[in-house]
């Protein structure tokens, strides 16, 4: 049993560090596109495509990646039957949606106000085809235990999309302007942004092609009552998952519908789109706690004093999310060179967005009610409240407020979530969280950025340093009060 832990605990460490690896390196893809593109509209031509690709790609796999795991661990003597079907039901869907959108881009492109770039919704189109297919190989690569290869190919789908970028953004224009004759017979300077998806759907294609080996593994048949039990399993968990990634995307897909002036729209969604990002390092530090909470939650289940280790991962949970968030605040003003000089307007998104993935994160660590006393439907209730929320605040607001009104349906969305989900956990399973502690630290943490908003200092320099002693302060009642220093292991010989 140790062994098949330690085997497990070294298995979740690659998956997590490749995935969040691969979105810090996509993150770092930030800078590139507000320093290169002409302008923030650009920049809101990716944030509203990419916004369409994610949903899109949940709808295209519909759950079916799970079902697969489902299926190929309660069949294990039929698991290659099971793989073989998903593969060619899955082919078959993205292929028909590939030909769909290419056949139909100009009218596609014209409905969502791409005209003159209809080839941005081809591109995409296949993108998200390769995408939902390739899921399944990658399923497969975790099913048989294969982390090394899992993780690698990630990888490099991440590292090609950031060579292809570098290539048609910087190297290209050089060479335009340094030596012509090399790049004028492929290269258009002219073309900007769609240069961002030829990139991703040459990564894409890379990745598509290091898969094939692992999609002839298998001897191809097809099993249609299969499949029928698939799909039975699987379509319920599409309609959460389409819940769960409209919660983060819907925003940024209607919003260019919802303003007259479609010119600003595109110009305000970049500024909101690039903005965000640089919350991006709270989101990470969500991800990775989920990879570390969930195994722990079914493993602390059968520990008679399970309810205090939720409750303490809770109080430190939020500890952490708010050291993070007085960390971004607090240096913003060096952190807002990430983005070019023209999309610090919308900075003011930054402590917003923070909260709403504290309160994202606040919520996930308190779904541990519904997922082991077996009441998951509620996850798919609390995700459409939380869609209904950003729909109806973004309709009513977003042409009034502009991405303000955005920033804060996604805020007040996931507050909801984690009030209304706190309310039934403690309904269904009570846990003694700490409120008290994660009181005062929420109240400290709001201080201290209140003071650091009132008291202006001109000076970068001394700025900085007055935001240090604030954040200090932060630090000390911290270890004073919960992380003493002389509990932390090779630390402590200092104390002793």
């Amino acid at each position: 049993m140790a062994q098949e832990m330690k085997s497990l605990a070294k298995d979740t460490a690659i998956y997590g560090v490749s995935s969040i690896l691969g979105k810090f390196l996509n993150w770092c893809l930030v800078p590139l596109y507000t320093y290169v593109l002409a302008n923030s509209a650009e920049y809101g031509v990716v944030t509203n495509l990419y916004a369409w690709t994610a949903l899109l790609l949940v709808m295209l796999t519909y759950g079916m990646e799970t079902g697969y795991f489902r299926f190929a661990n309660k069949q294990k003597e039929e698991a290659d039957s099971v793989y073989s079907t998903t593969l060619i039901t899955l082919a078959a869907t993205s292929i028909l949606f590939a030909f769909v959108c290419v056949f139909f881009s100009k009218f596609i492109g014209q409905a969502m106000g791409y005209e003159k770039n209809p080839e941005f919704i081809t591109m995409l189109a296949v993108v998200v085809a390769m995408d939902a297919f390739g899921s399944i190989p990658f399923a497969y690569l975790r099913y048989k235990n294969r982390p090394i290869k899992f993780a690698g190919l990630k990888l490099l789908m991440i590292f090609t999309n950031i060579i292809f970028n570098l290539f048609f953004l910087l190297v290209c224009p050089w060479l335009a302007v340094k030596a012509p004759p090399l790049v004028d017979w492929f290269y258009n300077p002219h073309y900007g942004v769609g240069y961002v998806f030829v990139a991703n759907l040459l990564s894409t294609t890379i990745v598509t092609l290091a898969l094939i080996p692992d999609v002839l593994v298998v001897k191809f048949n097809f099993d249609w009552p299969l499949l029928k039990k698939m799909l039975a399993y699987s379509l319920p968990l599409l309609i959460l998952g389409i819940a769960g990634i409209m919660n983060q995307t819907l925003d940024k897909i209607i919003f260019p519908f919802l303003m007259e002036d479609k010119v600003r729209a595109a110009a305000d969604l970049g500024i909101y789109g690039a903005t965000s990002k640089i919350a991006m390092v709270m989101l990470m530090f969500t991800q990775a706690f989920r990879y570390a909470y969930e195994p722990f939650i079914f493993a602390q289940n059968k520990d008679k004093d399970s309810t205090k280790a939720y409750a303490d991962a809770m109080k430190f949970f939020v500890i952490f999310s708010l050291l993070i968030f007085l960390g971004i605040v607090f240096y913003l003003d060096i952190f807002k060179f990430i983005i070019r000089y023209d999309y610090w307007e919308g900075l003011k998104v930054v402590p917003i967005v923070l909260f709403s993935f504290i309160f994202q994160g606040i919520f996930f660590n308190l779904s541990l009610w519904y997922k082991l006393t077996d009441k998951t439907i509620y996850g798919a209730y609390f995700s459409i409240l939380g869609t209904l929320i950003i729909l109806a605040i973004n309709v009513l607001f977003v042409p009034t407020y502009s991405y303000m009104a955005s920033v804060w349906a996604a805020f007040a969305c996931y507050f909801v979530m984690m009030v209304v989900s706190y309310y039934y956990g403690q309904k269904y399973m009570p846990v003694q969280y700490d409120l008290k502690s994660i009181a005062l630290y929420a109240g400290l943490a709001m201080g201290l950025y209140a003071i650091s908003l009132v008291l202006v200092i001109p000076s970068l320099f001394l700025s900085i340093a007055f935001k240090t002693a604030l954040f200090s302060i932060f630090l000390v009642v911290l270890i004073k009060r919960d992380f003493p220093l002389n509990s932390i292991p090779v630390v402590n010989r200092f104390f002793k």
